[in-house]
């Protein structure tokens, strides 16, 4: 699963690297090493015309690419409580474009999120007799470039809102989750889907509704492109932030899993 990353980059960066059009955010976010689901996060989508009201109709003309601000927890549009997106923070590959919660996203309101890496625990096979924590890793690209995690959002009316209301519209998102490769699998069995540069364009467009060619464009990280290291558990804890989250430090003595290169040291 992927229930914790990072972004630390301003919004101009975010516009730069994402070519994005349209910038759709009254105030920017500041950086946030400890990002949670139902946290407002950046999110890159593209939208017709007249989507945002909540419309969102596919249409002949050409999608505009937004910088947006959503909630990270998906609320479907049929939903009676908002609060079901507490429960919706991923969504699997493999039956996406099934579940009745995702499937309309998935068909139409496809999005990236932008991060520096993700979180994940490794849980050591003598954890429960011992009582030990779970290590958190932080996995981030080795080039130190930045993940499109691919994304879903939706847009759910708030029936008690007025239809002036600007809030009456909430935008909400998902992380799409995959089989994580074999290295990265020795963390954690499954990993956020990353969306290639050079499919950006079609991943975005809702004009394209075809699920397999959607499916298509979908691939886990290819292997050796991630690297993974041990750092603070301090990240357990919401309410920690700051850049002293993804420093590395090496695993506990026992912890199981070896480090090579030491203090520091890549582990993967």
């Amino acid at each position: 699963m992927c229930g914790r990353y990072a972004l630390s980059r301003g919004l101009d960066d975010l516009v730069e690297e994402f070519r994005i059009d349209q910038v759709v955010v009254t105030e920017a976010l500041a950086p946030d090493y400890n990002v949670a689901p139902t946290k407002r996060v950046y999110a890159v989508l593209e939208c017709q015309p007249d989507q945002d009201d909540g419309g969102g109709g596919a249409t002949a003309d050409a999608p505009v690419r937004q910088l947006r601000v959503v909630r990270w927890g998906l609320v479907p549009f049929w939903a009676k409580d908002p609060a079901i997106g507490n429960r919706l923070i991923n969504a699997r590959v493999e039956t996406v474009a099934e579940k009745p919660a995702f499937r309309r996203a998935f068909v139409g309101r496809r999005c990236l999120l932008p991060a520096d890496g993700y979180y994940e625990w490794y849980t050591p096979q003598e954890a429960s007799a011992a009582g030990r924590r779970k290590q958190p890793f932080f996995i981030r690209p080795k080039d130190g470039g930045i993940l499109a995690m691919a994304g879903l959002y939706e847009l759910w009316c708030d029936p008690s809102r007025p239809a002036d209301d600007p809030d009456r519209w909430r935008w909400t998102c998902t992380v799409l989750t995959t089989r994580a490769e074999d290295s990265l699998g020795r963390i954690h069995d499954r990993m956020p889907l990353l969306v290639e540069p050079d499919r950006w364009d079609v991943w975005l467009d809702p004009r394209r509704r075809d699920p397999d060619e959607l499916r298509a464009l979908l691939a886990p990280a290819a292997p050796g492109r991630l690297a993974a290291y041990p750092v603070s558990t301090a990240v357990n804890d919401v309410r920690n932030n700051g850049p002293h989250l993804i420093e590395p430090l090496p695993p506990e003595p026992d912890s199981g899993v070896e480090n090579p290169e030491g203090r520091g040291g890549l582990l993967f």
